[in-house]
């Protein structure tokens, strides 16, 4: 049993947040469990004050002393220029993994009820998309960056082994979109395959992930712990939170070396808020992730129980799900919890949990070297409204003048020039690949500036990424009809 009193950062959030929020410290706290509650705040009314962060530095000061926080909800501008608030702390404690337990509870409603799902996803957390590096190439085109590193992968595909160790769990699947995307999620399926023979008690296997997604609904009860790349984590969580009674019983916790984050996967709904109707669940649940992530296992188990129990009694505030029939009021069942606090459920089949042993990955920023790298070309992206071979014509005499020869222009991932016969529908944005006439040239930087000054006098061109052989191996991808 753990003793030692923790303070832990408080963040009720907005909407339905302070309501959850307090449930779930009004239960901890009946529990018995040895906290002080440091509060403070962040999201909306932050926003409002004019940081557009969304997080005070006071809220980032307490999270460094107390390096652990249960958060409610917090709301997120949707297309206008503050960042979301969630990823703020996310980014900022490189809270890089992102675990997700999807279990049934009995006595919850649900399609899916008979089937005893019980598995966990385990989400990246800090990049892909999410790293949120975007740009508008032509008034008709924007580019998102999708940014996957090694030393990512490794992070959280460690964290996946060892929290499935953790659990007393037997089988970490790892899902990415490697057919399509072979450097950026082909990294995580490389990465896993690396890593997986270090964990010989545990079993491993990889699925596409669009098939995982079509497995999860089809026969979820065959996975046991998912590792994935953060798009397809935040995605395939909310179809799992929906397989056992919606989000309101998804809890989730970010996890850090240094610095863990508790909170729901639902938003903030604030057309609920105030009402007294919400159910507090998912959040609560959080609580007892945070409770075991900080030693208290006697509580967090004495809390899960409660919960269940009360389902078992069929009590819960599910009204939009089951109608009256058993509802009550978020204070009338978080009371309830409260009451069933000592019980054990019949139901209810406890891990044996026990503390997470958490990855330690060298911090280093050349995290992985290469041998040997050879710049072998350029890829130079061009606006142009030109019809392709126009254009192209117009930079292979552009070239002519420097070290480097036009190679092929392509048009959203397809090859247009050289034409193979067939002309898509284009847009005024091309990737426009150039490489060396004589090979055994060593290209240099003067030289892409040369060809650069060249396409400027005719063209508007946008950005431009060196094509590199790193270890005998190309460092780019080709185009779709590219030799």
């Amino acid at each position: 049993m753990s003793t030692k009193k923790h303070t832990i950062t408080l963040i009720p959030g907005d909407g339905i947040g302070p309501e959850v929020i307090s449930a779930t410290r009004r239960i901890i706290d009946a529990a018995g469990a040895s906290i002080e509650w440091e509060l403070c705040e962040a999201g909306a009314e932050v926003f409002k004050k004019g940081l557009s962060s969304g997080v005070p530095t006071e809220t980032i000061d307490s999270i460094k002393r107390n390096k652990v926080a249960l958060k409610g909800p917090l709301e997120t501008p949707i297309g206008y220029g503050e960042k979301s608030a969630n990823v703020t702390l996310r980014k900022l404690f490189e809270t890089y993994g992102n675990i997700r337990p999807v279990r049934q509870f009995v006595g919850v409603p649900s399609q899916y009820a008979s089937r005893n799902i019980d598995l966990v996803i385990v989400r990246e957390n800090v990049e892909d998309l999410y790293a949120g590096i975007e740009y508008m190439q032509t008034p008709g085109v924007a580019q998102c960056l999708k940014v996957i590193t090694r030393k990512g992968c490794e992070k959280i595909i460690r964290l996946a082994f060892e929290f499935a160790r953790s659990e007393g769990r037997k089988r970490v699947t790892c899902a990415t979109k490697a057919n399509i995307m072979k450097f950026t999620e082909g990294f995580m399926k490389k990465t896993f395959e690396d890593i997986a023979p270090e964990y010989p008690d545990i079993a491993s296997d990889h699925v596409i992930i669009d098939n995982c997604a079509h497995q999860l609904v089809r026969r979820p009860e065959q996975f046991d712990v998912i590792v994935t790349t953060n798009m397809n984590g935040d995605i395939i969580s909310d179809l799992g939170s929906a397989l056992i009674g919606g989000l309101g019983f998804a809890p989730g916790a970010n996890i850090g070396n240094e610095v863990s984050i508790f909170e729901a996967v639902h938003g903030s709904a604030p057309k609920y808020a105030g009402k007294n109707i919400i159910n507090p669940t998912a959040v609560l649940m959080s609580g007892v992730m945070m409770l075991r992530h900080i030693g208290a296992f006697d509580i967090a188990d004495k809390v899960e129980h409660a919960v269940c129990v009360t389902f078992e009694e069929g009590k819960h505030p599910l009204r939009d799900m089951v109608g009256n029939e058993g509802s009550v009021s978020t204070t009338a069942f978080t009371d309830a919890v409260i009451a069933n606090l000592g019980r054990t459920s019949t139901t209810w089949n406890p891990k044996p949990f026990k503390p997470i042993n958490l990855p330690q990955v060298s911090g280093r920023p050349d995290f992985v070297q290469a041998k040997e790298e050879r710049l072998f070309g350029v890829d130079i992206f061009v606006e142009s409204g030109l019809s392709a071979k126009e254009f192209g014509d117009s930079l292979s005499a552009l070239a002519e003048v420097t070290v480097l020869k036009l190679k092929m222009v392509s048009n959203r991932g397809v090859m247009v020039y050289p034409s193979v016969g067939v002309t898509p529908d284009i847009v005024d944005h091309n990737r426009c690949r150039f490489i060396l006439k004589d090979e055994n040239y060593a290209l240099k930087d003067e030289d892409i500036f040369n060809l650069l000054n060249q396409i400027a006098s005719k063209h508007k061109w946008m950005h431009v990424e060196k094509l590199k052989i790193i270890d005998g191996v190309p460092g780019f991808t080709k185009a779709q009809g590219e030799d």
